[in-house]
């Protein structure tokens, strides 16, 4: 049974993304993107880290250091944030960003892009391994969005909002990510896939940009659950909390009428009656 969600925090992020958990931090961490700022919940309080121009997208590492994804490049950092080395541009054009990312089982850390302007196949889907060599994965994309793995590892799902499905690859460390197939497709009247996360069952939590909703479906593609919030500018979700049995959603306030969603751009949190997966870490900090 999918809990009712609470609103964990005031407005805070113009455009709040990917949220993630990691043991060691004091709280759930997620990303004010375009302010450049990652944004950590200690208790009820909201600390601000600015680490660059985007702030896309950000893992813990193997090691305890934190991998980042700014606007062009990848970036590693101390667990405190307050070391940010970028690792250099992976292109020049400043009409394309970062946008979501994640990392595989084995220890490598992706990340999408998209054009500012959301020019169709525009993106990529670049990787990121532990010894700083970038690799692109995928092109053609437009807005590169969410990307997780199933529990065995052996698949992953993936978002490229505007095919408004979610997409399933097979993945094996040599191999990459291969057979590409839909495996769900969402009704427009419904909203938009974003970001998205994997339960301990294998099920996958997706959240729905301009649907005001998260649902979740099974690896079959049937729909078991949906929570709805008060916003329509629904993120990203993922899983945290001691034991990891809580859902944090992040929210934004692009494409709100001012003064329309006084919640647009806070955290929420719910408890969806499963366990999510421990988030997978860069090998490379």
């Amino acid at each position: 049974m999918v809990s009712t969600p609470d609103q964990v925090t005031g407005p805070v992020a113009a455009h709040g993304e990917g949220p993630v958990w990691a043991p060691e931090w004091p709280g759930v961490r997620w990303v004010d993107m375009l302010a450049g700022d990652v944004l950590e919940l200690d208790g009820g309080e909201v600390r601000r880290h600015h680490v660059g121009a985007v702030a896309a997208a950000l893992r813990p590492g193997a090691a305890g250091g934190v991998v980042l994804a700014l606007e062009r490049g990848f970036a590693l950092a101390d667990a405190a944030l307050t070391e940010v080395r970028p690792l250099g541009e992976v292109w020049t054009d400043p009409g394309i960003r970062m946008n979501d990312g994640g990392c595989d089982p084995d220890g490598r850390f992706y990340c999408g892009s998209m054009a500012y302007a959301e020019t169709p196949g525009a993106g990529a889907l670049y990787r990121l391994d532990p010894d700083g060599s970038v690799t692109t994965v995928l092109t053609g994309v437009t807005i590169s969005n969410g990307l997780a793995w199933s529990p065995d590892g052996g698949t992953a799902y993936y978002v490229d909002t505007p095919t408004g499905r979610i997409d399933a690859f097979d993945y094996t460390a040599a191999a990459g990510l291969t057979h590409r197939r839909p495996v769900v497709t969402i009704p427009a009247e419904a909203g938009s896939p974003d970001g998205l996360t994997v339960d301990a069952e294998g099920n996958f939590w997706v959240a729905l940009w301009g649907g005001g909703a998260v649902h979740c479906y099974t690896p079959d593609g049937e729909q078991v659950a949906r929570a709805r919030f008060p916003v329509t500018q629904v993120t990203a979700c993922a899983f945290g909390g001691p034991d990891l049995a809580e859902l944090y959603v992040t929210t934004s306030r692009q494409g709100v009428e001012e003064g329309t969603q006084p919640e647009a751009g806070s955290l929420f949190r719910l408890r969806p009656g499963v366990r999510g997966l421990p988030a997978h870490r860069y090998s490379g900090c």
